[in-house]
């Protein structure tokens, strides 16, 4: 009887509740003057969001010549310009093309074709892109890309602050930054912000990344969230950590 009732009672009972995600991080720094590579979970497999802006421009400029979309995919993270450069450039063979170029060991085109944020990278992969823009490609696409990287605005295209991370922990940074999941701006940094591309949204694990080169280094710092975390808490953990890994470099 006393079994029984035992047994009951332990049906009865609330499953144990599941420990609440955390926030992860994946991070390289490249000092181009010791050429070392320092981090955390450099392979790390995470989802591009906007820093796939960087491939589409690599093969933009390298197989068809300038464009003028390419300054606001790269100054303010125009969506609408990079989806139309997607297309033209051959879709996620743009992604297989660049990898194979630039010698990319993480990075993977999406399984869905038209979700371009969904491009597989690894901090090390964006480090690797880095080098390759100021080591090893043309001149003028050097100069283009980092020109605008150089200028990048405050304020993205869809209304976003994305003066977090190298902009806001280092000095003088050239950036592009990458963010996923945060549904829509609270308050839109800009007065009429573009409406954000449907597959651009994920509702999972929202993602914030910030790129890009200061002083005598290379930075990717690539995070991910648990659901319900706010843009303003994601870009403080971001500055954050991006404050803590380039300490006495930038």
């Amino acid at each position: 009887m006393h079994l029984l009732l035992t047994l009951a009672m332990i049906a009865g009972a609330p499953a144990p509740a599941e420990p609440a995600p955390t926030p992860s991080e994946s991070y390289a720094v490249y000092d181009r003057i010791t050429h070392r590579v320092t981090g955390k979970d450099v392979h790390k497999p995470i989802r591009s969001a906007s820093l796939v802006k960087i491939l589409i421009a690599i093969e933009q400029l390298e197989t068809r010549g300038n464009d003028p979309r390419i300054e606001p995919m790269l100054r303010s993270s125009d969506d609408n310009a990079a989806s139309e450069l997607w297309v033209e450039n051959g879709w996620e063979q743009l992604v297989v093309r660049t990898a194979d170029r630039i010698g990319l060991e993480d990075t993977r085109p999406p399984e869905n074709r038209g979700m371009w944020g969904y491009t597989a990278v690894s901090a090390y992969d964006v480090v690797k892109t880095y080098r390759y823009v100021l080591e090893k490609a043309k001149p003028s696409v050097r100069r283009t890309i980092m020109g605008h990287l150089q200028r990048a605005t405050k304020c993205a295209s869809d209304g976003f602050d994305q003066s977090f991370g190298l902009p806001s922990a280092t000095w003088k940074p050239a950036f592009k930054q990458g963010w996923s999941g945060f549904g829509d701006p609270e308050k839109p940094c800009v007065d009429r912000p573009r409406p954000r591309i449907q597959w651009d949204l994920d509702l999972k694990s929202p993602a914030m990344h910030t790129s890009g080169t200061c002083l005598f280094s290379i930075v990717a710092v690539l995070t991910l969230h648990p659901q319900g975390t706010t843009y303003k808490q994601a870009a403080k953990r971001v500055t954050r950590v991006t404050e803590e890994v380039t300490k006495h470099r930038c």
